[in-house]
């Protein structure tokens, strides 16, 4: 096989979530298990770190891999979705998994008849290629970002030595349960016995939960301490919440990310590692993207003549943070160019959203974006006022090239709108 033809395999042939929807949740771990096993349960042969809760826990991991890289550990992180390249889901000390590796995995699992016969999900083949990859790699640590939920993902196979529990507020609720406290329990199920647990933020019957399943399964549970942060640079300064009681510089932008470090300081001190040094922690935080190739967290692509930016918040728990930021943004106009899978609460989302700034509605690419046309009417209840768009390649060519100096652009909504945009950035950029 090829790797394209590998790839068509993975896209075509298994289910897959981010693009169909329900129809390719599969709940529950004895697939995974099984073909874990069928390929020697390679995420025993590590230490790893379990990243759940609805909304922070990409920026989580990937600032847990880059300290852990920071402190000379080797390093694997299996995250999704990806945004341009498969391979981003997949990551040894930052370097994306070889094409050969994904070739040579796929043509493995096709020759095993009875593991192909429990027909395993793209999430599943691709999570036992990166626990196996990891192995092969020979890695000290794997950071682990959970796919959907906790209890029945499939990453749940794993015994860490550190689970992670970012927050909690409504996401994929046909699943999870229409409560918080529902989705709660569900993303408690990656407490294991024994295992300490850190939760970045809880409170009443969340917090009730996550301290009865820590009970239950004798795990410590560490509740993260909010830190004193100022924005500086583009990102944020933490003061005084360093190893050594120093400040620390974190890179990445945007009102959730004060919550977030406070998660990563609370896991990094509960783990500890001794090679995780002050310094570590200051190099992790201060350098996330190039360590570990993290995009789409209020990435600014350009910043003159107009600034660019990019996030791929796609909830309401994302949007009560990125609501209040695209407010507080001062420019001679903004621009806000949006765009949703059908499956969200995108009334909720909407209602969110700064009243001051002018809209372009697009459809992200995929089987379950949203119309265009569809979005503009919801909008408009909700006092949004603008154009459509019918892909996002048009989207950001428009309000591009229709830019005035000092305009602030945002771009986002879904994964998928940020992943369209990178595709079209990236190739005009190669062009140019």
């Amino acid at each position: 096989m090829t790797y394209q033809e590998t790839l068509d395999y993975l896209y075509t042939q298994t289910p897959v979530f981010q693009r169909d929807g329900a129809s390719a949740y599969k709940p529950g771990l004895d697939t995974a298990r099984a073909l874990s096993a069928a390929f020697g349960d390679p995420h025993r042969r590590y230490r790893a770190v379990h990243v759940g809760g609805t909304n922070g826990k990409g920026s989580t991991a990937h600032t847990l891999a880059a300290i852990f890289r920071s402190a000379g550990l080797r390093t694997g992180l299996y995250t999704s979705p990806h945004l341009l390249d498969f391979r981003e889901r997949i990551r040894v000390d930052g370097e994306m998994i070889s094409r050969d590796a994904v070739v040579d995995f796929v043509e493995r699992y096709l020759a095993m008849p009875d593991v192909k016969d429990r027909h395993p999900s793209f999430f599943e083949l691709t999570m036992t290629m990166a626990f196996e990859w990891f192995a092969l790699r020979e890695v000290d640590i794997a950071v682990v970002e959970v796919g959907l939920g906790g209890r029945l993902d499939s990453t749940n196979i794993i015994m860490p030595e550190l689970s992670v529990i970012t927050n909690i507020s409504k996401d994929h609720t046909a699943f999870l349960g229409d409560t918080l406290r529902e989705i709660a329990v569900e993303k408690a199920g990656i407490i294991k016995p024994g295992v300490p647990v850190v939760v970045g933020e809880a409170e009443g019957d969340v917090l009730r939960v996550f301290e009865d399943a820590a009970a239950r399964a004798g795990s410590p549970l560490v509740m993260a301490v909010p830190v004193v942060a100022r924005e500086m640079d583009g990102g944020w300064l933490y003061e005084g919440c360093g190893m050594d009681g120093g400040d620390v510089y974190g890179e990445l932008g945007g009102e959730f990310q004060p919550r977030n470090a406070a998660t990563v300081l609370a896991a990094v001190r509960t783990l500890g590692l001794p090679q995780v040094t002050a310094d570590a922690v200051r190099a992790g935080f201060a350098g996330v993207c190039g360590l570990t190739g993290l995009r789409g967290r209020l990435t600014t692509l350009c910043c003159a003549p107009y600034t660019l930016v990019c996030d791929t918040g796609h909830n309401p728990g994302a949007w009560q943070y990125l609501g209040a930021h695209l407010a507080g943004v001062k420019a001679p106009r903004k621009t806000v160019v949006v765009g949703f899978a059908a499956d969200k609460d995108v009334d909720t989302i909407l209602s969110m959203m700064p009243r001051d700034a002018r809209y372009l509605f697009t459809k992200p690419s995929g089987n379950r974006g949203l119309d265009a046309a569809e979005l503009a009417r919801m909008a408009g209840r909700h006092g949004l006022r603008g154009e459509t768009a019918e892909t996002v390649a048009d989207a950001v060519a428009r309000v591009c090239s229709e830019a005035v100096d000092g305009e602030y652009i945002f771009v986002g909504g879904s994964n998928f709108v940020v992943a369209d945009l990178l595709a079209v950035w990236e190739k005009d950029q190669a062009i140019s």
